[in-house]
């Protein structure tokens, strides 16, 4: 009989029951998947160590150009001349800086195209535009 009670028992055991094996696995995979999640979210600030040959994060910064067209960088109500100088400064301090520009849906096309034109006067050249996910209509 497999896997039967009998009254042999010099009968060895040839077969390997896998079912509490994958019970292990799947509770472990579980486990893991909600401690991915509250790991990633959350970030604890330290001093981390130095290294000679280690990167720095890239620098990003949010220019914001609202309806009637005035700016902002992060958060703060800007001139063009003061996107570009401070846009100057900071690239100064980090030659990787990034740009996300968001605009409201009714600027015009022009707007934006000149925002992105003074952000490349500055030399910078990693930039995004942020936008509101949603489907496409057919």
């Amino acid at each position: 009989m497999a896997g039967g009670a009998s009254g042999d028992d010099e009968e060895l055991i040839t077969q390997i029951n896998v079912t509490p094996l994958v019970d292990v696995v799947l509770v472990l995979l579980i486990i893991l998947m909600v401690t991915a999640t509250a790991i990633v979210s959350k970030t604890i600030p330290m001093e981390l160590p130095t290294a000679a040959t280690g990167e720095g994060t890239p620098t990003t910064m949010a220019v914001s150009v609202e309806a009637d067209g005035s700016l902002y960088l992060d958060r703060d109500p800007v001139t063009e001349a003061e996107l570009r100088q401070r846009v100057r400064a900071a690239r100064a301090q980090d030659e990787n800086l990034r740009v996300v520009l968001a605009a409201a849906s009714s600027v015009t096309h022009g707007k934006v195209v000149h925002v992105i034109d003074l952000l490349r006067l500055e030399h910078v050249t990693k930039f995004a535009i942020n936008v509101r996910p949603g489907e496409v209509s057919p």
